[in-house]
This record gives structure tokens, C-alpha cells and sequence, in this order.
């Protein structure tokens, strides 16, 4: 005899909205979870629920203005697959309140999988959360962690990561593709169909896919090439040695030069000089350091020989553009 009771949950996730949080991110997120629990577009919550959680019932305030009411107070973090939380402007100096923290310390006290979704990860990480875990961050965002964290292991070449019992995701369109992966394992691969054709996504990426950043616009299909670029914008200082880029993706230099001069038409060292002198370029217009500083942040040991590179690939000394700059009205 079939029972007409509705089955129990399998998939629960509670939801943390950091002040400022990305609202498209979480929308994305719990949109896939939604249109994974049930068939079609009728939004029940048959094979997965949640809730989003807070220390009060205050409406919380995303990026864009928008504000969302919690659903629930803290309650047992066992009772939930995931939590997750969902992160914002950086700006801000406290992003979650002290209970709040001590929830996240709690549910990882409890085995629970924590996730941090855009800058979520930086509170995890602020509440000792991610040590020795790696932790996915936006390109946008990964200098910023790396100086707040320098002991914390990060990357900002793929679109999310999961280690063990703790997640975390570059943001935007990639909670889509998290989520689906989670979609996935615990409630099928029907479910994350379905969930995707309705959102229009044509399919998710998995935790491989590179961030979608094209350093110097240049452009490869070759994820290999793309990985590379993403850690020497990461290194801009130019101390990472080619074997070691080659390396990191699994090439030998010759491989690797090989690949760089077929797609680009460039050597991996002349796509790295170049990178490094954009960024110069773009310090020289937009703070006040100074030439020789601009010059080893971004590898060159003495203003002469930064000056003589950059005249050659811009066609103007630093100075120069500076002093342009300057003239220029607004």
C-alpha cells in the first residue's frame, strides 16, 4: 500500500545573509534548490527544503537594496545538509553579529558542511572556519583575501571548491552551477535537469570550469592557457617561474610554450611581461604611488628598466602618461 505521506526531506539547507549580501547569488542558489525539489515549475518542497536563518527577525539588506525576511531563528545546525552562507560588499565592517558567529562555530562543532557563497568564504574564514581548507574566491576578490588571510590556502581560477566539509563559491552565476553539483549528489541527476532547463542554463558547469576572466583580453577555448593566465594576474610581482605555471596545469615549459604561441601568437614570458606592465599602467592611473614603487610591485628591480619596457610595449614613458592623465579633463 503506497503511504500518501509526503516524503521526508533529503536535501536541507539553511541560509546566512551577510548585511550587503548578493542578491543574485542567493536567488540563483535557492531557485536551483527549489525547482529541484519538485517537478516542473510547481515549487514544492518534496525532496528539499530550507530555511534562511538569523539571529533576529530584522529584514536583512542585500547590495542592491533589496531586503529579505529570515524564515527562522538559529535551531539545531544538525538538522540541516548544508549551511550556507551568502556573502556581499567587503566594505563593510561587521558583515554578521556575534551569534551569528557562534552559530557557523557550532554547526562546524557538528560535522555540518558549511559553504561560503561570494564573500561568504571571508566569514568563514574570519570565524577560523577555513583553515586548512581550500577556499574558491572571485578573482575580484582574491588579493583582498590573501592579504586578510596570508595562512588560508585560496585559489581564483575555478568557479567553486569543495573540501571536505567546507564549500565555497566565486559568486554570481556560479551558485547556479554549486548548487546543481549538490542537486546532483543528494537528490539526483533528474532534479538538476530539471532545475536547470527551467532557469535556461544549458548546463552546469562543474567545479573544474574557469572563472570567466580574460587577463589582457586575451581570449584561448584552451582551459589549460586560461588557468595559467588566471595565476599570473595572481602573481603579478613576476617571481613564479614558467616551469612552475607549466607545472601547475600539468605541462612541461616546452608543452606550454607550445600551446601559448598556437593560440596567442605569444611566449608565456612575453604574455607574462605584458600582464605585468598592464597592471603597472593601471596603477600609474589610478593611485599616487610612485614610478619606482609601481616598479617592483609588479617585478621590475629598478625604475630605468620599468620605464624602457613600458615605452616599448605602450609607446610612452610612465611619466608620460602620467602627466597626460593629469591634463586630461575629468
Amino acid at each position: 500500500m503506497t503511504s500518501l505521506e509526503p516524503e521526508v526531506p533529503r536535501l536541507k539547507i539553511g541560509f546566512v545573509l551577510a548585511k550587503s549580501f548578493t542578491l543574485s547569488a542567493f536567488a540563483l542558489f535557492i531557485d536551483t534548490l527549489r525547482l529541484a525539489s519538485d517537478e516542473f515549475d510547481r515549487s514544492g518542497r518534496i525532496r528539499a527544503d530550507w530555511e534562511v536563518l538569523a539571529s533576529s527577525r530584522n529584514l536583512i539588506t542585500s547590495s542592491c537594496g533589496v531586503k529579505v525576511a529570515p524564515t527562522s531563528d538559529f535551531t539545531d545546525p544538525r538538522q540541516f545538509t548544508y549551511i550556507v552562507v551568502v556573502g556581499g560588499l567587503l566594505n563593510s565592517d561587521v558583515t554578521i553579529d556575534r551569534v551569528t558567529t557562534e552559530f557557523l562555530k557550532k554547526a562546524a562543532a557538528a560535522n555540518v558542511s558549511l559553504i561560503g557563497v561570494c564573500t561568504g568564504s571571508f566569514i568563514l574564514a574570519e570565524a577560523g572556519l577555513m583553515k586548512s581548507h581550500r577556499t574558491c574566491v572571485s578573482w575580484l576578490h582574491y588579493n583582498a583575501f590573501r592579504e586578510r588571510f596570508p595562512d588560508h590556502e585560496v585559489r581564483s581560477d575555478r568557479i567553486f571548491n569543495l573540501d571536505r566539509r567546507r564549500g565555497s563559491c566565486a559568486g554570481g552565476s556560479s551558485a547556479a552551477d554549486m548548487a546543481a553539483m549538490i542537486v546532483r549528489k543528494h537528490i539526483g541527476r533528474d532534479a538538476e535537469r530539471n532545475a536547470m532547463e527551467v532557469l535556461q542554463i544549458d548546463k552546469a558547469r562543474t567545479a573544474l570550469a574557469i572563472q570567466p576572466r580574460r587577463p589582457l583580453s586575451l581570449e584561448s577555448k584552451d582551459p589549460r592557457i586560461q588557468a595559467v593566465l588566471i595565476a599570473m594576474d595572481r602573481h603579478i610581482e613576476g617571481k613564479v617561474p614558467i616551469e612552475d605555471l607549466a607545472a601547475s596545469v600539468g605541462l612541461s615549459r616546452r608543452h606550454m610554450e607550445r600551446l601559448f604561441l598556437a593560440e596567442l601568437e605569444l611566449s608565456p614570458a612575453s604574455v607574462y611581461r605584458r600582464l605585468r606592465l598592464e597592471r603597472a599602467r593601471q596603477l600609474l592611473l589610478e593611485t599616487d604611488a610612485s614610478i619606482i614603487e609601481i616598479a617592483l610591485d609588479v617585478g621590475f628591480e629598478n625604475a630605468a628598466n620599468f620605464s624602457r619596457a613600458f615605452l616599448q610595449v605602450f609607446g610612452q614613458t610612465p611619466s608620460r602618461l602620467r602627466t597626460l592623465s593629469a591634463a586630461s579633463p575629468g
